[in-house]
């Protein structure tokens, strides 16, 4: 989406040929390649874990830190490395977005009328809104120490970053 924009903004004579079907496929399948290998990579480690801490989850769906509270092996030490990983993925496609959302903010910033300023921000801001919202809880759910971790602020914060952004997005787009 901040591609999307950024070509919007930034090269809007060439949005065409720059943001073909094509594109937005190898974009899609790039996303969607990226969330299968982690999900199989994180499901298959996940079951190779003995439990030694009964089976419950205190999530309303189970995650990968609710999870490695219960287990007691050496595969915890996997998991951690796969979450090292995904978290250097997840941060590449946010210095992505960063990048193309500064380029965007100096494209905007230069706009002459106040109006062109204000449709462009308004455009903009809801996805950048909504990606901050996913990162910065996301980040905090999986990064924070377990010394704050609180069956209550677990539940919240899961909230945030898996319901409320796909709840929102028809909003925006």
């Amino acid at each position: 989406m901040a591609y999307d924009r950024y070509i919007a903004i930034c090269r809007p004579l060439h949005y065409g040929t720059l943001l073909g079907s094509r594109a937005c496929v190898k974009m899609a399948a790039a996303a969607w390649a990226s969330g299968f290998l982690s999900a199989v990579l994180h499901t298959g480690n996940t079951f190779s874990m003995p439990l030694c801490q009964g089976s419950a989850v205190e999530q309303f769906f189970c995650e990968v830190p609710q999870i490695l509270k219960l287990s007691c092996s050496d595969s915890y030490l996997r998991e951690v490395g796969l979450l090292v990983v995904t978290v250097c993925l997840v941060f590449g496609c946010f210095v992505f977005i960063v990048l193309s959302y500064v380029q965007i903010f100096t494209a905007v910033l230069r706009i002459p009328s106040e109006q062109g300023r204000h449709k462009a921000f308004s455009m903009c801001l809801p996805h950048l809104a909504v990606v901050s919202l996913f990162v910065s809880t996301g980040m905090f759910a999986y990064l924070k120490p377990p010394s704050l971790s609180s069956p209550a602020l677990d539940l919240v914060v899961a909230v945030l970053y898996s319901v409320v952004p796909p709840a929102v997005n028809p909003l925006i787009y």
